[in-house]
């Protein structure tokens, strides 16, 4: 009796590991990029409900920015003082492309320049809307 693996054993089941990956891999890349869209379009909306109540807080505007030509930079400025600032590309590897640069939240909640935003995450074949009305309520 011999023991160990002979070399058509151990090609057969690499082929049979290489077919499952090639399989698995696409769905999986997939799944990535939706999970990573999903995360960055979460935090946008958890930054603009901050935006908002910021705003009604402290009964002054409060800024959001929408950066697309940079980093996919996304910031909350309050005044001067820039509350939030959030790297999308580098943080979830995404893209941000919105129909407006900027809007503001006023000190009662209301948005200004926010008629229809729409905010556009895309990575890879995944893409998710952010929706902003012109009252300033998010929708995701």
């Amino acid at each position: 009796m011999r023991r160990g693996i002979t070399l058509v054993e151990l090609v057969l089941v690499a082929a049979v590991v290489g077919i499952l990956w090639a399989i698995g891999m696409p769905a999986l890349l997939r799944h990535l990029d939706r999970t990573r869209v999903r995360h960055a379009a979460s935090e946008i909306t958890s930054t603009l409900a901050l935006a908002r109540t910021t705003a009604v807080a402290r009964e002054t505007y409060v800024t959001t920015i929408f950066d697309s030509t940079r980093s996919s930079v996304f910031m909350v400025i309050d005044g001067t003082d820039t509350l939030v600032t959030r790297a999308l590309r580098i943080l979830y590897d995404v893209e941000i492309r919105s129909n407006r640069d900027s809007m503001v939240y006023g000190p009662t909640g209301l948005g200004f320049g926010a008629a229809n935003q729409s905010v556009t995450l895309q990575r890879g074949s995944a893409a998710d809307t952010v929706v902003i009305s012109r009252l300033g309520r998010v929708r995701h």
